[in-house]
């Protein structure tokens, strides 16, 4: 016998001589052969699962259970206890074991995102992303008509909306690994992830001009938010694609889940909320459905009511910063490095290393900087305001098909969601190229902003401190400004049409409070015990008050006589309603500001003050008098 065949010989056989011996554990695991989809396993690829994770000591517990793949999702903690699996330890690590089947599938796509870079999506998320409802995305800007005045800001939801699902993933797989004892599954994972994904279906043409401008005005006394819509897109999408059995395999529980992924988009159904960012849930009873007050933290990661710190905010930071060309003070990578749950009093919260208290005023900083330099420019709202015009005056002609053949406005398209989902910026270049005679009015706005033949800018005021514009004064400010006719004669006479008066809230988010007054964090030698950061222990720059109002004025009227009549009403009702002084005041109206005695700039330095409305009034008089 040659050597070769010498070699291929069994090493040893069987006490009777036939057969071969039992083959080990490792040799028995290559003749199993495990698919992707582990829905398909029977008893034995399970138990070759387990040999491969190393928990071959579970083997046969499996095996007398018939466990197969298809039981796979239901292995929770207190299943396994009920299974033998005695230990806690060993619970939790298979339990954990067992989920990433489900977090790290073989069929996942990777998206290259300018923001985050290479980031993999779940196949339960891509299959939502493949649908017309999500699809739909790409043809609504992130910014509206910031896009008009920032040429980078050409960004949309569909790709923000992508962004949030991601950091949503990180977040809450960051809190699973750093502390497995909150017993965080697969089915959370994905339910956040889903809610981040689906959080802004909601929204209408051009963001929020649709729901905070043009829905208020064209369909006055309906309460109606983009997070409503989002809730009934949701629905719709997942019905409409036939994605309940595509739920169901990925281990997903309905129709509680479909709950709890709503839940984290719109907030309770009992919740009262004044801004939509930010509130202060009551403690008294347990408002969710979806989860239990154990699990509470994870309500927080999508859509923060409690202090508004969120991936949602995350992420729009990062790629609005990026688009618009303006510096991000947030690090959100460093957040995800120190961000644990503690216990308060009965609830669990999302905390942060004391240390990184400076780094959530800067991200609040960054917000209010954001809204002065891009989402509330004054050039983008006036934009917004025609745009808003021309979808008012083109509201009962457009048609738009919905179920059952019904038709339905720009404006009551909200009631259908066959309807909505063909609702996008697209509406503009529709009005912009008809030929119907009734879209005129709609079309020559339109075609105004497109040359720019824009309202004219008046000018921005303040009310006095502890002072602000009531909701209910908001529609009659442009008479106001309109009757502050000035002593001095005019040569063009306007009317309260000719104005537009814009009311901006600028906060944190959470109104007049400060929301870092609701966050908690821990030290480094008590990382479970909560604590509170006052603002004084902080730093003494930081901001004394988190609120205040703008008012923007713009004249429709472009002429030169009819814009500076108009600049000297606005001084004028400045004056009258004890507001703050314009900047250019003195310029636009040197006869006026001299009669507001509290104008005059006190704190300027003596040599500087040489000129109209600067230093004491009677020194500038005086002046003039000894150059005459």
């Amino acid at each position: 016998m040659s050597q070769g065949e010498s070699r291929k010989r069994p090493r040893s056989a069987s006490p009777s001589g036939a057969g071969t011996l039992p083959l080990t554990p490792e040799k028995r695991v290559s003749l199993v052969k495990l698919t992707s989809n582990y829905r398909d396993w029977g008893v034995e690829e399970v138990c070759c699962f387990l040999r491969t994770q190393g928990f071959e000591k579970f083997e046969q517990l499996f095996r007398d259970k018939k466990i197969s793949g298809i039981a796979l999702p239901y292995l929770t903690e207190s299943a396994l206890e009920e299974l033998g699996v005695s230990l806690l330890g060993e619970r939790l690590k298979l339990v954990n074991c067992i989920d990433a089947l489900w977090q790290k599938p073989i069929d996942v796509k990777v998206f290259n995102d300018p923001i985050h870079g290479h980031i993999e999506m779940h196949p339960l998320l891509v299959r939502i992303i493949d649908t017309p409802q999500f699809q739909r995305l790409r043809f609504i800007k992130q910014l509206g008509g910031t896009y008009f005045v920032y040429p980078g800001a050409s960004h949309n939801r569909f790709e923000h909306s992508i962004g949030v699902g991601y950091l949503a993933g990180q977040l809450v797989k960051a809190l699973s690994e750093r502390q497995p004892e909150l017993r965080i599954n697969h089915r959370d994972i994905l339910c956040v992830q889903i809610a981040g994904l689906c959080h802004d279906l909601g929204h209408g043409p051009f963001s929020h001009l649709f729901d905070g401008k043009f829905i208020p005005l064209a369909r006055q006394g309906v309460k109606w938010k983009h997070e409503d819509a989002s809730l009934t897109m949701f629905e719709h999408l997942i019905k409409s694609n036939g994605l309940e059995e595509v739920l169901a395999n990925h281990g997903l529980e309905l129709p509680n889940d479909l709950v709890f992924i709503k839940e984290q988009i719109r907030g309770p159904k009992t919740e009262a909320r004044s801004n939509g960012e930010g509130c202060n849930i009551k403690y008294s009873e347990w408002p969710y459905e979806g989860r239990p007050r154990e699990k509470g933290f994870l309500y927080e990661i999508v859509a923060n009511k409690r202090n508004g710190i969120d991936v949602d905010k995350w992420d729009y930071f990062a790629r609005d910063c990026h688009h618009l060309g303006i510096r991000n003070n947030f690090d959100f990578v460093r957040f995800l490095k120190f961000a644990r749950v503690c216990a308060v009093g009965k609830r669990k919260h999302i905390c942060t290393r004391d240390k990184e208290v400076g780094d959530l005023y800067n991200m609040f900083h960054t917000r209010n900087t954001l809204h002065r330099r891009a989402y509330q420019h004054r050039v983008s709202n006036i934009i917004e305001s025609m745009i808003t015009e021309a979808l008012l005056l083109a509201d009962p002609y457009i048609k738009i098909n919905g179920a059952n053949g019904k038709r339905y406005t720009i404006s009551t398209a909200i009631d259908d969601m066959v309807a909505y989902t063909k609702l996008t910026d697209a509406i503009f270049q529709q009005i912009l190229n008809s030929s119907e005679p009734e879209l005129e009015p709609a079309r020559e706005i339109l075609n105004n902003i497109i040359c720019r033949k824009l309202y004219k800018w008046i000018g921005q005021t303040q009310p006095e401190a502890e002072t602000t514009i009531r909701a209910d004064e908001i529609d009659g400010l442009n008479d106001q400004v309109a009757a502050a006719i000035p002593s001095t004669p005019l040569e063009v006479q306007l009317a309260p049409e000719d104005f537009i008066v814009n009311v901006i809230q600028m906060d944190y988010g959470m109104e007049k409070e400060n929301p870092i007054n609701k966050v908690r964090f821990y030290c480094k030698n008590s990382p479970n015990q909560a604590i509170k950061i006052r603002k004084d222990q902080v730093s003494r720059l930081l901001p004394e008050r988190f609120t205040e109002q703008l008012i923007q004025v713009y004249c429709k009227k472009t002429d030169e006589q009819s814009v500076e009549a108009a600049r000297k009403h606005f001084v004028q009702w400045c004056i009258n309603r004890n507001f703050t002084k314009p900047r250019d005041g003195d310029i636009v109206a040197p006869e006026l500001t001299p009669l507001k005695p509290d104008w005059n700039d006190q704190d300027s330095d003596s040599d500087d003050s040489d000129g109209p409305g600067y230093g004491n009034v009677n020194s500038h008089k005086a002046k003039m008098q000894l150059f005459k």
